[in-house]
C-alpha cells in the first residue's frame, strides 16, 4: 500500500507542472494533499475524476485547502479538529479507511507557518496563532490515535507542519535557530507529541541518523541545487502502522525546470500482511 504526502503548492499550478504524470509514475493508493488553493468549483475538470475525495477547502480565497485523495471510498469524513480560529481555514481533514484488511484513520494538516515571537522580522500576531495550533492540535492528536485504537485502527497524521525537528531536518540548521520553523520552542513540541507508544516520524525510522531527506526547497537562488532544504513534510503514525513501513522516502524532482512544488512529496509503502 502507497500513501503520500504532497503540499502541491496549488493544485492548479500542479496540474499545469505535471502531477498527473507523477500520478502515474508512483501509483499512490492514498494522496493526503496540502494547499489546494482552490474552491471545489474551480478545481480542474477532470483532474480529480479517478479519486474519492474528502476535500476542506476552508473559507480563505486561494489560500490553504486540505484534501485526501483515495482510490477506494472513505467509510467516514471529518473536518477540523475542534480548534476555533483555524477549523474554517481548511487546514484539517480526516477520513477513516477500510483497506486490504487494515483499518486506518488518516489525516491531512497543513500547519500555520508562523513567525518569530522576537526579533528584527517579529510577527507576534502570526507566531501565537501558531502556537495556538500547535497546543490544540496536540490535545487531539491523543484523542484521535486513542479513538482510532479502541475502533481497531491504526493512525496516520500527513502533511506539511512547518517545523524541521532536528538538525538533521535542515541543511543550513546554524543559520536558521532563530527562524521560524526551527525555533527552540517549535523543535520542542514536535518531539512532544513523538514517541515509540504514541506517534512515530516514519520516514525518519527509515533514514535514522542522516541528514535530509528534504522535502522543501526554496523557489529563489541555488537551494534545490545545493539540496539546502528542509524537512518539514511528514508522515507521523501509530506504532502498529509504523512497524509495516518497509520503504519510503521523498521524491526530490529531477531538476529545478520540472519542479511541481516548492514541496517535494514524501511517499512510504506500507505493508498490508
Amino acid at each position: 500500500m502507497r500513501i503520500a504526502s504532497f503540499n502541491v503548492n496549488g493544485i492548479r499550478a500542479a496540474q499545469r507542472r505535471g502531477i498527473e504524470a507523477w500520478w502515474s509514475r508512483t501509483r499512490p493508493d492514498i494522496v493526503a494533499i496540502q494547499e489546494m488553493r482552490a474552491p471545489t468549483a474551480a478545481i480542474p475538470e477532470g483532474l480529480l475524476d479517478d479519486w474519492h475525495v474528502a476535500y476542506h477547502e476552508g473559507n480563505l480565497a486561494g489560500r490553504n485547502g486540505v484534501a485526501l485523495l483515495s482510490r477506494t471510498p472513505p467509510t467516514a469524513i471529518r473536518h477540523g479538529f475542534g480548534h476555533r480560529p483555524s477549523d474554517p481555514e481548511g487546514r484539517y481533514v480526516e477520513a477513516d479507511y477500510d483497506l486490504d484488511g487494515l483499518a486506518l484513520r488518516i489525516g491531512s494538516v497543513y500547519v500555520p507557518k508562523g513567525a518569530t515571537g522576537e526579533g528584527p522580522d517579529a510577527d507576534p500576531e502570526k507566531y501565537r496563532r501558531k502556537m495556538s495550533f500547535m497546543t490544540s492540535f496536540r490535545s487531539y492528536l491523543t484523542r484521535a490515535r486513542r479513538d482510532a485504537a479502541r475502533e481497531g485502527r491504526e493512525f496516520l497524521v500527513m502533511g506539511d507542519f512547518n517545523i524541521a525537528h532536528t538538525r538533521d531536518d535542515v541543511k543550513n540548521w546554524r543559520s536558521n535557530q532563530h527562524s521560524e520553523g526551527f525555533l527552540p520552542e517549535e523543535r520542542e513540541w514536535f518531539g512532544s507529541i513523538l514517541g515509540p507508544r504514541t506517534l512515530v516520524d516514519v520516514v525518519r525510522r527509515l533514514h535514522p541518523e542522516r541528514p535530509g531527506p528534504y522535502s522543501w526547497w526554496s523557489w529563489r537562488g541555488q537551494a534545490f541545487a545545493n539540496d539546502a532544504g528542509w524537512r518539514i513534510d511528514y508522515h507521523l503514525a501509530s506504532p502498529g502502522l509504523a512497524a509495516r513501513a518497509v520503504a519510503g522516502g521523498t521524491h526530490k524532482d529531477a531538476s529545478y525546470d520540472t519542479r511541481i512544488s516548492d514541496h517535494a512529496p514524501v511517499v512510504v509503502d506500507y505493508a498490508t500482511s
